[in-house]
């Protein structure tokens, strides 16, 4: 579905954003990467770009700033946050602290946008949740320069599991073909996954545990290749996999996402 025209069922990843250093850079970097268009927002919203894909929300991209508008010192990590939609944010923020995360940015109003809060789960993953007023969320996904795939790396599986279950009602369920690897659903329908980091080699962003952004591209060899004549590094070079080929890459200013051409290499 790759356009969005109704609201995320609960629990459902609805929207991404990126916090960085430098807005403008990180602007920049995506549309020559991604094709987005988007630039800094009003006073009224500090500043936040939404970033736009076809004329449809993609993504959105802030200034990492304290609440008074200064620069945090020292500076925050670079990293997308994955959303996760509810209808209840104060129930769900309830539900995230009697199940053993924490809140660390309580709800609070975006105009008439909606509501956002900012927590983490038991393992420390932090993600963000959205009750939807005027904005949906992101209206175009699962197309090349769109996030196509949300997942939790976490350091205890059997701790992430049945927390996001409890708070937002998503499911982990062990996914077909893929060993030690968990399918995320919600009301049946897969939304994302989730896999552990134990005995696992594989490159991360700081810290243990994190929800990590895929987007869609039409050829990853050349979108890597294109990532790291801006500036990017290649975390993991591309690589085949049973849903595609994929790359772990990081934007210059540290901020880690996946791509992945879903066609697969026969199709390419």
């Amino acid at each position: 579905m790759p356009d969005v025209t109704s609201p995320y069922t609960p629990g459902t990843p609805c929207w991404v954003d990126l916090m960085v250093p430098d807005q403008q850079a990180a602007l920049d970097f995506y549309r020559d990467l991604f094709g987005w268009q988007g630039e800094a927002g009003g006073a009224e919203t500090g500043g936040y770009a939404v970033c736009t894909l076809n004329g449809k929300p993609v993504a959105g991209i802030m200034k990492a700033m304290n609440p008074d508008g200064s620069t945090p010192d020292p500076a925050p990590p670079t990293a997308w946050t994955t959303y996760l939609a509810t209808t209840d944010l104060s129930a769900a923020e309830r539900a995230i602290t009697a199940n053993g995360g924490q809140v660390i940015m309580p709800g609070m109003d975006v105009l008439t946008l909606g509501q956002m809060a900012v927590a983490t789960d038991p393992t420390g993953a932090a993600f963000g949740l959205w009750q939807a007023r005027d904005f949906h969320g992101a209206g175009i996904v699962n197309e090349p320069g769109a996030v196509i795939w949300n997942e939790i790396n976490t350091t205890d599986p059997a701790a992430a599991a049945p927390f996001y279950a409890k708070v937002l009602g998503v499911k982990a369920a062990p996914m077909e073909g893929a060993p030690d690897y968990f399918a995320l659903s919600v009301d049946g329908r897969t939304v994302g996954g989730m896999q552990g980091f134990a005995n696992k080699e594989e490159p991360r962003p700081a810290g243990p545990s994190h929800w990590l952004t895929y987007f869609s591209v039409d050829d990853t060899d050349s979108t890597v290749d294109a990532l790291v004549r801006a500036g990017g590094n290649v975390l993991k070079p591309p690589f085949d996999m049973m849903a595609g080929r994929m790359a772990l890459v990081q934007d210059p200013q540290g901020g880690v996402f996946g791509v992945i051409n879903t066609t697969g290499p026969e199709a390419a």
